[in-house]
């Protein structure tokens, strides 16, 4: 298959990508018409690699935003919402759990998303439909995961990441849970830690990695990890957050990033991309040969900033989709195109965000139908729209 026209983030010179059995085999500036297979043709659009989101709870996604204040650390956050929201909580929890997964699977993928780095136990993933990172040891918490000094230091996983929250606060207790947590790393392990606004420079150096989650910082505590300190003492990576803390749409979780002038468009970019490719060790986050075939394609508003137009896309700007060589969403425009063998519109579902039709693979519209039978108040973003038929 052959991506047609299209414009690298960054670069004013339209290129070809050609994609076969999962990868990349060629980015290129090169003639179409000679090309032997199928070919998707595209105009005014940028192509960029999937985006990876390194931070999420897949099953939480069903949730509304849980508390209705400012917040000193996590752990208040904690007792507060299952003090006071205990009956919201069960409700949703009602919603068998594959379900709920799948929900969170399609909020990622609307989005442009093609890799999630789940926080939690193993999940079973279906649909399969974008990739699901799910090989480091998770631990929830110094304050909420019991005998974490003992799983921590298990040396049957030394050689496994551990991700944790750490530093979720804006407290003494949350700086000094920091402290305490790279004390008790005897065996010196690899750690990911999520969140880190209480974490200044000399800790962060602890740490093979840290999930920037700026919206959910925002929204529990109004406060930022300080990552001018300490992204050039580790590796930073983005995180959204389930919605219990935050909205479903990263591209608004990178333009609050982006406002608030820590780190370069470059940067930000590649941690979604790039960066947070080699912290997981996937074969992705970049268009070249070789590569995974993650790939978004949006249209653009053509202004005279490239990282302008970058930062301003949506889900509605998106055209494709694609996951490991499979096209997973569409824009309603390209439907004559891939029809012609390319796709089986039957297995996808029709979709609209912000009124721009789309075409997502899977039955979106049963999905919905069978959370909302065990939930009936679940409502999707008002931005999105499911039609009943396929």
């Amino acid at each position: 298959m052959l991506l047609n026209n299209i414009t690298m983030v960054n670069q004013s010179t339209p290129v070809n990508i050609v994609v076969s059995n999962e990868k990349i085999v060629s980015v290129a500036n090169d003639n179409a018409a000679d090309y032997p297979g199928d070919v998707i043709q595209f105009g005014g659009a940028i192509a960029f690699p999937g985006l990876i989101n390194s931070h999420d709870h897949l099953d939480f996604n069903c949730f509304a935003p849980l508390g209705q204040k400012i917040y000193s650390n996590y752990t208040e956050w904690g007792r507060h919402i299952h003090r006071d929201y205990k009956k919201e909580i069960n409700a949703v929890l009602q919603i068998p759990q594959a379900l709920r997964i799948a929900w969170g699977i399609y909020k990622n993928l609307l989005a442009g998303v093609t890799t999630v780095v789940n926080h939690g136990d193993e999940l079973e993933i279906h649909p399969a439909l974008i990739s699901v990172y799910q090989q480091s040891q998770n631990l929830h918490s110094v304050q909420f995961q019991k005998g974490w000094k003992l799983k921590l230091n298990n040396p049957f996983l030394k050689k496994k990441v551990c991700v944790i929250h750490t530093g979720e606060g804006v407290d003494e207790q949350s700086a000094d849970e920091i402290d305490e947590l790279l004390q008790w790393n005897l065996l010196k392990r690899k750690l990911v830690g999520v969140h880190a606004v209480a974490m200044n420079g000399r800790q962060a150096k602890g740490f093979s990695g840290i999930v920037w989650c700026p919206q959910s910082n925002r929204v529990l505590l109004d406060k930022h990890a300080d990552i001018l300190q300490f992204k050039e003492k580790t590796r930073v990576v983005f995180g959204t957050d389930s919605t219990l803390t935050s909205n479903w749409n990263i591209w608004q979780h990178l333009r609050l990033a982006r406002d608030l002038n820590m780190t370069k468009d470059a940067e930000l970019f590649e941690m979604v991309t790039g960066s947070a490719a080699r912290l997981w060790h996937t074969n992705s986050g970049e268009l070249e040969a070789g590569k995974d075939a993650d790939i978004v394609i949006a249209k653009t508003n053509n202004s005279s900033s490239a990282w302008n137009d970058l930062f301003s896309i949506n889900p509605s700007s998106l055209q494709l989709v694609m996951q490991k060589g499979k096209i997973r969403l569409f824009d309603d425009e390209l439907m004559a195109q891939l029809v012609k063998g390319i796709v089986q519109p039957a297995n996808f579902s029709r979709i609209t965000i912000d009124g721009t039709a789309k075409w997502v693979e899977g039955d979106l519209p049963a999905l919905m139908h069978g959370i909302r039978s065990h939930y009936p108040p679940f409502a999707l973003p008002p931005e999105l729209s499911v039609t009943n038929t396929r």
